[in-house]
């Protein structure tokens, strides 16, 4: 991307829950020193928006998904674009190939695995040609998975003078739903898989995120049962976001020329705790694990749960969102070596509205203003951004990150 733009970033979808949100983080953090616009199909909105912002000189941009033409105006005014607007399925695709054409960098959090893979077949070699970096997952999934494992690797380098080539990375204490958006999506996968064997397909393997022809290694398919590890002395269960992580945290080791090793091998859980108890509790939630995609894929049942729970455009209240909070701990062991590392990483609001939020619009700003080393093309939180977002985090985000 060579000319000027009149942008720095542009939020599109900002008149959403999440888009709102990541609205006030902007303004709250960086005030009038960023020069940024936001975007939507819907006019009266975005200025309604503007008032409740309490930026009346905030610039508004019309587009809309489902017009190409408006996409590509937007896309070519800004260095950075940044989309709440899921299901990334249904709704991104034409914004990812605006900005893969323009050279216009682009980040979002999808958690969409099966639209991850088909983008990066078709538009990799796109942006890698107009020099656009596009970085999915870009919120709780996957940014804590895939930095923490960046963190922890650049430790055990300090500390042994080598890397990990296993890693578990476990969910600790967790207070937060999942956002109404990522239920969507998740809606749209599910639907996608019970018409198409492909997608099922994608979504089952291990390595459907890596490059071509580097889509293989030590890790077989998830693990949906209850385990007691040994490294944290507690039980343990699948945890739902696993499926999106884990294939992140791989295909940043293949860009990265397969750092921490061909068999390196990454899984990640949630903990239970010790006892009976803990046991019963990993023993359920492996349970519901194994049900629920059998049971999600009649569509009258997706419709039937649809009515219960959040819809994209809700969410907790302020307070609720303060309140919430995350962590997650890795253990990284050398298998030649021996040596092992344990580190972790939290964050004080609640992961699917408030950290997310943060997060994405940190993203925004590091790749709209950052001396990033990586040229175009689609690639991961880590491998995009790596050091300069984790100094970010720290800094505006509320994240931390410590070795134990």
């Amino acid at each position: 991307m060579t000319k000027q733009r009149e942008y720095e970033l542009i939020l599109w979808g900002a008149t959403g829950f999440t888009g709102a949100l990541v609205a006030r983080h902007l303004i709250e953090t960086y005030g009038d020193s960023l020069n940024w616009a936001i975007a939507g199909r819907n006019l009266a909105k975005l200025e309604s928006l503007k008032t409740e912002l309490g930026s009346p000189d905030l610039p508004v941009i019309q587009a809309d998904s489902g017009d190409r033409d408006s996409l590509d105006a937007m896309v070519n005014s800004a260095r950075v674009v940044c989309t709440t607007v899921g299901p990334y399925a249904s709704y991104g695709t034409e914004l990812l190939a605006a900005c893969a054409q323009a050279g216009t960098h682009y980040c979002d959090l999808t958690g969409e695995v099966q639209w991850m893979a088909q983008t990066i077949d078709q538009y990799q070699k796109k942006a890698e040609a107009s020099g656009a970096r596009i970085v999915h997952t870009c919120g709780f999934d996957s940014i804590p998975s895939d930095l923490g494992t960046l963190y922890l690797q650049q430790c055990m380098q300090q500390e042994f003078g080598e890397y990990a080539d296993i890693v578990k990375a476990r969910v600790g204490k967790f207070s937060g739903s999942a956002s109404g958006g990522t239920i969507a999506s998740m809606m749209v996968m599910m639907e996608q898989a019970s018409k198409d064997s492909s997608v099922r397909d994608i979504m089952a393997d291990p390595y459907s995120l890596n490059p071509a022809g580097e889509r293989m290694g030590a890790d077989g398919p998830d693990d949906n049962a209850a385990l007691f590890d040994e490294d944290f002395s507690q039980w343990t269960s699948p945890f739902v976001m696993a499926a999106v992580n884990t294939r992140v945290v791989r295909r940043s080791n293949a860009l990265s020329e397969n750092l921490y090793g061909k068999n390196f091998s990454y899984d990640e859980r949630q903990l239970t705790g010790t006892g009976a108890g803990a046991k019963r509790k990993a023993t359920a939630i492996a349970t519901g694990t194994k049900l629920t995609p059998t049971v999600m894929s009649f569509g009258a049942v997706r419709k039937l749960a649809a009515r219960f729970l959040p819809s994209p455009g809700e969410g907790p209240s302020p307070e609720e969102q303060r309140r919430g909070h995350f962590e997650l701990f890795f253990h990284g062991t050398n298998t030649v070596s021996g040596n092992a590392l344990k580190t972790r990483l939290a964050g004080d609001r609640d992961p699917g509205y408030g950290a997310t939020s943060r997060m994405l619009g940190e993203a925004a700003v590091c790749l709209a203003r950052d001396d990033l080393s990586c040229a175009g093309g689609i690639w991961t939180p880590a491998t995009a951004m790596g050091d300069s977002l984790i100094k970010r985090l720290q800094a505006s985000a509320g994240i931390t990150f410590e070795v134990l």
